[in-house]
């Protein structure tokens, strides 16, 4: 455009150059072009702008054009736009400006109402005019197909290198990745078998919360990767061993797009995710890594889960097991209305449909004598027994006692492990020079702190 577009009336206003780069890794690293746009100074002083009427908007270094919402300084150059305060607003590409058309064109109408001119590297256009909008239209939206086209290509390449299983993501704690690629089990045994065994007791309690407390009342922790990369034990929390239990990795299957994003959105632009089921997810890749339980057992274990999920419609799911006497807790149906029926435990053992109850303040449906019912299940059960059954109930009660006996053993192992650190901790203390107190200081911290964790530990 000719830059006989710059009047007096524009002259007289503030010329704003308006900086930003998409992501904090580019402020720091791309700095040849964070100097380009703070030269567009220059560029106004040829179109005629004084220094004191140049003012630069820097405020959205690090944040991505694609939305409005999270951006001070754009919102900030568009109010006093409005006010009639600025003249020009300067860009090294109108890209800077904004990557969506829902928040361009309203920008361009914006300007050629208050007669305010948008200019970069390539020229300055007026907003006002049929040419100008034309061009700055084109430049909007070749800018947004543009950053769709980018994402395109690099997601293209990544789920072809997913599709491989080759993709390196990752890894939780329990898996390693050597220098050439491939992925080995950790080389700590107490590792190994700390996972190991939160799978197998797991198993065997049914819920989470029951391997919680399993733990605790062990005193046994978790490993987990700290922000390095490297090995803590931590106490174990429910968010801990849920990560676990749902972790494919685990299963030896490397799995891509496990979820997916929504409709809505946070405040800073991106779009909110949520977990698919394992029928959705995009690939998946078995047999990629060592695995610590195999793919059906995996399978087993999502299912527990989903069935102690505390939703809001349940009539499907069997709930958490729990404690006590009736034998079909959870798995009784009303025959009249069709929801799930609760235990009563008062004078009599009953089963009971309240759900219309609860809901609406009407009756009851029905309530059930559990103990009668109870008797002739039994009953049935043991007239189908044979030797199958048999069999699957002494592998039960040998996988319960394996669990026990792993048990002892992470206690051994974790009490060996922290016996370790203290020694270590002793050894470096008494080879300090006691002069340097810089150091001693801390190796005297860190020797009392592992001296207390072991002896509460220990039980002493």
């Amino acid at each position: 455009m000719s830059l006989d577009v710059v009047t007096s009336q524009h002259l007289c206003r503030k010329a704003v150059i308006y900086i930003r780069q998409s992501t904090p890794n580019q402020v720091v690293n791309n700095q040849e072009s964070l100097r380009l746009q703070y030269a567009l100074r220059r560029r106004a002083n040829d179109l005629g702008w004084e220094d004191e009427n140049i003012e630069v908007v820097d405020a959205d270094l690090g944040l991505s054009g694609s939305t409005l919402s999270h951006r001070e300084g754009f919102k900030d150059v568009i109010a006093r736009v409005t006010l009639g305060e600025i003249g020009i607003i300067l860009s090294y590409e109108v890209t800077r400006l904004a990557r969506n058309c829902s928040d361009w064109y309203p920008l361009l109408d914006l300007c050629g109402f208050r007669q305010c001119l948008i200019g970069d590297r390539d020229g300055v256009y007026n907003p006002g005019s049929a040419n100008g909008r034309l061009l700055l239209g084109l430049k909007g939206t070749i800018s947004e197909v543009e950053l769709h086209t980018l994402r395109g290509r690099l997601t293209a390449g990544l789920l072809s290198k997913a599709e491989r299983g080759e993709l390196a993501l990752l890894l939780p704690a329990g898996l390693e990745r050597d220098t050439h690629g491939i992925v080995h089990k950790d080389p700590s045994r107490e590792v190994q078998d700390r996972l190991s065994l939160v799978f197998a007791t797991f198993l065997e309690l049914g819920s989470v919360g029951k391997l919680q407390r399993r733990f605790r009342d062990h005193a046994l922790n978790v490993p987990r990767r700290d922000r390095f990369g490297d090995i803590i034990w931590r106490t174990p929390t429910a968010g801990m061993l849920t990560g676990i239990l749902q972790n494919p990795a685990y299963a030896g299957a490397f799995v891509y797009g496990r979820t997916r994003s929504c409709q809505v959105t946070y405040a800073s632009g991106k779009m909110k995710t949520q977990r698919c089921p394992i029928s959705e997810w995009k690939i998946v890749v078995k047999d990629r890594y060592p695995a610590y339980i195999d793919w059906d057992g995996f399978e087993r274990i999502q299912a527990m889960l989903r069935d102690n999920y505390a939703e809001y419609q349940r009539n499907k799911t069997r709930g958490v097991p729990r404690d006590g006497a009736a034998v079909l807790q959870g798995i009784v149906w009303c025959g009249q209305c069709g929801h799930k029926m609760a235990v009563e435990y008062k004078v009599a053992n009953r089963y009971v449909c309240n759900s219309l109850q609860r809901t609406y303040g009407g009756p009851l449906c029905q309530h059930l004598p559990a103990d009668l019912i109870d008797a002739r299940v039994v009953d049935a059960f043991l007239a189908t027994i044979g030797p199958d059954a048999l069999e699957a109930w002494k592998q039960a009660r040998d996988a319960r006692q394996e669990t026990r006996d792993a048990t002892r053993r992470a206690e051994a192992q974790q009490l060996e492990r922290l016996r370790y650190q203290a020694l270590l901790a002793e050894r470096q203390y008494n080879r300090v020079d006691p002069d340097n107190r810089l150091i001693a200081g801390e190796l005297e911290r860190r020797w009392v702190s592992t001296g207390t964790e072991d002896s509460a530990k220990v039980g002493i």
